[in-house]
């Protein structure tokens, strides 16, 4: 059998993990492979090796039978592959189109030529129906864009095998349809796609074969049609998982935070992104946040967290006004957040596990004694949250959480939130890039913290996150609330028209 990629036997190590323990992956020309594994399983650096970025210890790497060595990046693209991250590796202050050439210019006397280039890019974007603003900065677009930025820059260097890394994370329902597509044009064009997900939907939809890790090592490859995704999800977390969310009914209490007539506007573009928002959540209930991403979500949680300053309205906390008031003012209140970009808003990357977990409580006096901190006190407390909330991670409490697995990241911040026992508690897309054993976890914590009697706002772009945790949506369409919607009453598809803005509802 002709392969066009051959992993075989591959050996990655860090300092007190083995991340690949002799694995072996093979890749047909044409197909769509998915290597599907629960966070920390070893997916990313399995295809961090094949693309340069790390070196493994032991194995070896063929493209269409002769071994290749591939040292870094460049290695790879010489070889025609590309890669789409799942932290995408882009260059902020640059332009859409000067990140899809860097690296690949066209220069001439020193100078560097982009208007063959521009014409490429568009030509690329029609084609593959990836629309994007050539001349936008990668800082004032959303992540749905720049994930398109990422896939051009693998067309713009004509790679032949594509490696995409969780590529739906961070993108609705119809973005995710429109790279489906996408996926299977590029396919259908004789290009070969390496697919890393836990997403088994996402998985039957469009691969033909499925590698499947797990802590490390190699389980089985299996042919999609054949295999049901709870086959699947037993092979990947190694017991049954429970794909359904159990909870009874809510039982609501006071209202413990109430939004009135809120308005903020975008910090950089200064347009009005929240209209008048209204709304208020009750101890005891979970209500959702519906919307696709871009309708004003993100800015609304700033406002309600204190990252920015609304222009005009009022945010109650259990009665008070917390609208002017600090961050840690509204922390020590009762408030607790999860926020949608861990690495910008959740996580300092370069302290370690511990450090991170006492971020909102490093000065109470639990963890100082004026004005130095307690370290041993600081160590028990995380060694206390990494059991209870099962964080792996290689050297436990002392691990860089640089190094730790995007699920491992998030249990971490979700294990800081939930164990400063909030009364309310913002969690925006807690489960993105989560695997199913994780994500059924934080849905179970959710709804424990739900029946303990804590209000919590839940900004999903999950459907089937909104339709099963909420007791109550709220649609959010171009700044608005435009309905309020009964999970037990509305169908998924009205759900999606109401997002979509083209249906209002009373609210």
């Amino acid at each position: 059998m002709e392969y066009i990629i051959e992993m075989c036997n591959i050996r990655k190590e860090f300092p007190g993990i083995v991340a690949n323990d002799d694995i072996t992956l093979r890749l047909k020309k044409g197909e769509i492979h998915a290597l599907l594994g629960e966070n920390g399983a070893g997916k990313s650096t399995l295809m961090s090796v094949l693309f340069g970025l790390y070196q493994q210890e032991k194995g070896i790497i063929k493209k269409n039978g002769e071994t290749v060595n591939i040292k870094n990046p460049n290695d790879a693209n010489r070889l025609g592959i590309g890669m789409v991250h799942q932290h995408f590796k882009l260059v902020h202050n640059f332009t859409v189109l000067e990140n899809i050439i860097l690296g690949a210019e066209t220069v001439e006397g020193g100078r560097l030529k982009t208007s063959e280039a521009s014409e490429r890019v568009q030509r690329l974007s029609e084609r593959y129906g990836l629309k994007v603003d050539i001349n936008a900065l990668i800082s004032d677009i959303g992540v749905g864009m720049q994930q398109r930025v990422e896939i051009l820059k693998m067309l713009y260097r004509e790679n032949e095998i594509l490696i995409f890394d969780e590529p739906t994370a961070v993108l609705t329902p119809q973005e995710i349809d429109e790279l489906m597509k996408i996926m299977k044009e590029l396919v259908s064009e004789g290009k070969t796609i390496l697919f890393i997900t836990h997403k088994l939907n996402e998985i039957k939809d469009v691969a033909d074969r499925c590698t499947i890790l797990r802590k490390g090592k190699h389980i089985d490859t299996v042919e999609v049609a054949d295999t049901t995704k709870e086959e699947m999800s037993e092979m990947m977390v190694g017991r049954k998982v429970d794909l359904m969310i159990n909870k009874g009914e809510a039982k609501t209490g006071d209202v413990i935070a109430r939004v009135q007539h809120l308005n903020v506007r975008n910090h950089l573009s200064q347009k009005l992104v929240v209209n008048d928002v209204t709304f208020e959540v009750r101890a005891g209930e979970i209500v959702c946040l519906a919307g696709i991403d871009g309708n004003g979500q993100s800015e609304l949680v700033y406002a309600l967290t204190g990252l920015i300053q609304p222009e005009s309205g009022k945010i109650e906390m259990k009665g008070q006004d917390i609208t002017k008031t600090s961050i840690r003012e509204r922390n020590n209140a009762g408030l607790g957040h999860i926020p949608e970009d861990r690495h910008k808003h959740g996580l300092v990357l370069d302290y370690n596990l511990a450090y991170n977990l006492v971020l909102q409580r490093y000065f109470t006096k639990d963890f100082q004694e004026n004005g130095f901190l307690k370290y041993d006190k600081i160590y028990e407390y995380a060694d206390e949250l990494i059991e209870k909330f099962d964080i792996r991670s290689g050297r436990g409490a002392k691990t860089p959480v640089r190094s730790m697995s995007g699920g491992n990241q998030q249990k971490a911040i979700v294990a800081r939130e939930i164990d400063r026992d909030p009364d309310f508690l913002i969690a925006v897309q807690p489960t993105r890039g989560l695997d199913v054993g994780a994500i059924e976890y934080i849905h179970k914590t959710l709804v424990e913290e739900r029946d303990e009697g804590r209000g919590i706002l839940l900004v999903s772009l999950e459907l089937d996150e909104v339709m099963n945790l909420s007791d109550r949506i709220l649609v959010i369409y171009e700044g608005e609330i435009v309905a309020e919607l009964d999970p037990e009453k509305v169908t998924i598809q009205d759900l999606g028209l109401y997002m979509a803005g083209s249906k209002r509802g009373e609210h």
